[in-house]
């Protein structure tokens, strides 16, 4: 992406306010998003640093521990860079160009991608995925999901040839290997997303001390719904420190369980009651689209590289990454209402 004058001023202020945040990590989150909303035009940065700025008042939220925490170990250089990968090239430039395009191409266009990779498959295939990324960071697209549960190794490649986005990696603990955190160590446009299992405080220590972004994942159904309601799954999972807990639905999780599981997660930001930030994928990843574009528009791609709402595959031979383009999906796939 090139350096506007615009982005090269935002980099100076988070990076000023990141050193700071060492000393005073209240006060500078504070100026920082009072700043942000002086100088932010869009409506959904607007939405978003408004809402901060009423809940940063509240000088017992648990966020200002999450920021602590963060600012206290996690290594600053990363933060910065996927910050501005997520926040500016995402949220604000990437936000504007989905906009533009989807005038233009008369379609939806979604503000992040999902991507399930199957690994053994992924050298045959690694053009056609760096392909759909570049052609996702033309739409806009600069935030990406990807879902490799063997060998996660291999995916970094895509992170590393794409230094402008944002990558969120989904794995098991148990593929955090020494030589994975190697090639993960050098990757600053990465956040590993480490799924919630009995393995995941030994893993999560272990990213915490190497400085590394990290969250965790839970994937949640019917049988979850009342520690989901009563809050001891959210309290369960803000004892492994992550930036961001996320909940995603399985697949025979029904609908009802789902919207409720949303609903919980948005009490419980508006509460400010955990210091980790609470996500429930599907809901908040549409909530979030919603806002930039106003039809929501929320796929991904499975490993056969077909395009699917999150409750089905959306049938149609020219809905496939490894034979299409992804503006062609697109226009075929998410044409604007009427």
């Amino acid at each position: 992406m090139e350096n506007s004058t615009s982005r090269i001023l935002t980099g100076s202020v988070v990076k000023r306010t990141l050193k700071n945040m060492k000393e005073n990590p209240e006060r500078s989150i504070r100026n920082l998003v009072d700043m942000a909303l002086q100088f932010t035009s869009g409506r959904f940065q607007q939405d978003f640093f408004a809402t901060a700025q009423t809940m940063l008042q509240n000088e017992n939220s648990a966020y200002y521990r999450l920021v602590r925490d963060i600012v206290s170990h996690a290594d600053t250089d990363r933060l910065y860079t996927f910050g501005m990968n997520l926040g500016y090239n995402g949220c604000t430039t990437g936000a504007q160009r989905i906009r533009e395009n989807e005038k233009k191409l008369n379609c939806n266009i979604p503000w992040t991608v999902a991507i399930q990779i199957d690994a053994e498959q992924f050298e045959e295939k690694e053009q056609q995925y760096q392909a759909t990324i570049q052609a996702g960071e033309k739409l806009g697209i600069y935030v990406w999901i990807l879902f490799c549960m063997e060998q996660p190794q291999k995916s970094l490649l895509l992170a590393k040839n794409n230094p402008d986005s944002a990558f969120f990696l989904f794995c098991e603990p148990e593929d955090l290997t020494s030589d994975f955190l190697d090639d993960a160590t050098e990757l600053y446009n990465l956040m590993l997303v480490v799924r919630c299992d009995e393995n995941a405080s030994s893993t999560c220590a272990n990213l915490r001390n190497l400085g590394l972004l990290y969250s965790v994942w839970y994937q949640y159904g019917q049988k979850d719904t009342e520690t989901i309601i009563n809050g001891d799954l959210f309290y369960c999972g803000q004892q492994l420190s992550p930036i961001f807990f996320v909940l995603l639905p399985n697949l025979e999780c029904p609908d009802v369980v789902q919207h409720l599981a949303h609903q919980a997660v948005q009490q419980a930001r508006k509460e400010q009651s955990y210091h980790t930030m609470l996500w429930e994928l599907q809901g908040d990843n549409s909530l979030i689209d919603a806002i930039i574009s106003d039809d929501t528009c929320s796929v991904y791609f499975n490993m056969d590289g077909n395009l699917c709402g999150w409750h089905k595959e959306i049938k149609s031979g020219q809905n496939n990454l490894f034979q299409n383009n992804l503006t062609d999906i697109f226009v075929s796939a998410c044409p604007k209402k009427v």
